[in-house]
């Protein structure tokens, strides 16, 4: 049973558990895989919109906006007997406050889904933005054929490999899947850099661009669509509660976090530089796109085949994950009186598939990765990661123990927080 809600809230642990508590090294794990999604595709596009200089301000100033909201997230958990997300809001704002987050998250990680999905079609079945058309990698191996369209590709991947992952009802069960899927991601970066520092050596890199460059007023404009985009890479707070839940002392999700943002806005920035360096002005909003190229060696060819390949799959894996807190929250939200989900086998199975559905037509119908970038980072996913955050400390006076002020003596670091560490 949730406390804030007194509804039993499917999928989420429990605040004590009795399970031997979790290392910091765990956590940073957890939370670099919930912050390295789809986001990365896009990081070498903003650098063609901003230049590298203000792209590594911007990565920056994410970060540490997210830490910040954070750790006001966690001391305003520990104030009160929330342990999710949606029960800090509902202690501040009430009913509508809970609604609001699961909203949110809904939104996102339905959004963060189509994404997913989209990329994996670039890579099997390929592209055609600003009409330059650009094979995947099974229309390079078999040529173009009606089953390894767009369309049939997905299909097949949702109903023979994310099926039977989501379908698992327990987020344990994913542990395995979730350690392969950072490893892939490792990969993946690993071998954009050694074809960047390839192409450097070889003179054949594209110069960085440091500075925007602002030709009109629309260019002028543009700047502004990087920013949802880093912002949406950023987004982890609606996994903060689960991770946190499992650690000895609500401090080291603090340490855990600082981690994991340090690692992944360096990932970000690097990929970014190597994106730019191997691709310049043609970079795609989804750069797994560009490495359709044909390679001047067979080597070339199997590592730029690799680097599609290892990332799809790691999204492949990535996927339940997001679908889990995903069908938890729009369960709760509709059903808020039924039995836990994991139970109900007919309401588990048609709300899984119905996301399912949703998710592949979507991606279908909509086959560009930017525009997505931008609605989520400038709606759902900035309000989950900084709006919220900030409204839950505005909202109590700055003061997590309400009523005793940030400073003072029995603030929350003091009379709540510190009594877990």
């Amino acid at each position: 049973m949730s406390p804030e809600t007194d509804q039993c809230v499917p999928l989420l642990p429990e605040k004590k558990s009795p399970a031997r508590p979790a290392s910091i090294s765990g956590a940073v794990f957890n939370v670099s895989t919930s912050i390295i999604g789809a986001g990365i595709m896009s990081i070498p596009a903003t650098l063609k919109v901003l230049g590298a200089v203000p792209a590594f301000v911007l990565i920056v100033a994410i970060a540490w906006l997210a830490d910040v909201s954070v750790e006001f997230l966690m001391r305003f958990t520990h104030s009160g007997e929330a342990t999710t997300y949606a029960g800090v809001m509902k202690e501040s704002f009430g009913k509508v406050g809970s609604v609001a987050v699961q909203v949110c998250v809904m939104i996102t990680n339905l959004g963060c889904q189509i994404i997913y999905l989209i990329i994996i079609g670039d890579v099997l079945s390929g592209s055609q933005p600003d009409g330059s058309v650009h094979l995947g990698i099974l229309q390079e191996w078999f040529g173009v054929c009606w089953w390894n369209s767009r369309e049939f590709a997905l299909l097949f991947i949702l109903a023979f490999v994310m099926l039977p992952l989501v379908l698992l009802r327990r987020v344990e069960s994913l542990r395995f899947s979730s350690a392969v899927s950072v490893l892939l991601a490792v990969v993946f970066v690993a071998i954009s850099s050694v074809l960047a520092i390839s192409a450097l050596l070889e003179g054949k890199a594209k110069s960085p661009r440091l500075l925007p460059h602002l030709e009109n007023p629309s260019s002028f404009f543009n700047l502004f669509t990087a920013i949802p985009v880093i912002v949406t890479a950023f987004t982890f707070h609606f996994n903060v509660h689960p991770i946190s839940s499992e650690l000895a002392k609500p401090s080291y999700m603090i340490t855990a976090v600082r981690i994991s943002l340090v690692l992944c806005a360096s990932i970000y920035f690097a990929i970014g530089i190597f994106g730019y360096l191997l691709f310049g002005d043609s970079i795609m909003a989804d750069i797994l796109v560009n490495f359709d190229r044909n390679s001047d060696s067979a080597i070339g060819s199997l590592l730029n085949d690799m680097v599609r390949l290892s990332y799809a799959l790691h999204l492949v894996l990535v996927f339940p994950l997001l679908n889990f807190s995903l069908r938890a929250n729009i369960d709760e939200f509709l059903f808020p009186k039924k039995p836990i989900l994991a139970s109900d086998t007919p309401r588990f199975l048609w709300l899984t598939l119905a996301l399912l559905v949703i998710s592949y037509l979507a991606a279908i119908a909509f086959p560009n990765i930017w525009y997505f970038f931008q609605f989520l980072g400038s709606t759902s996913a900035v309000c989950l990661a900084f709006i919220f955050p900030g409204a839950i400390v505005l909202r109590e006076g700055q003061d997590p123990c309400r009523g005793n002020g940030w400073h003072g003596s029995n603030n929350k670091y003091n009379c709540h927080f510190n009594k877990h560490i």
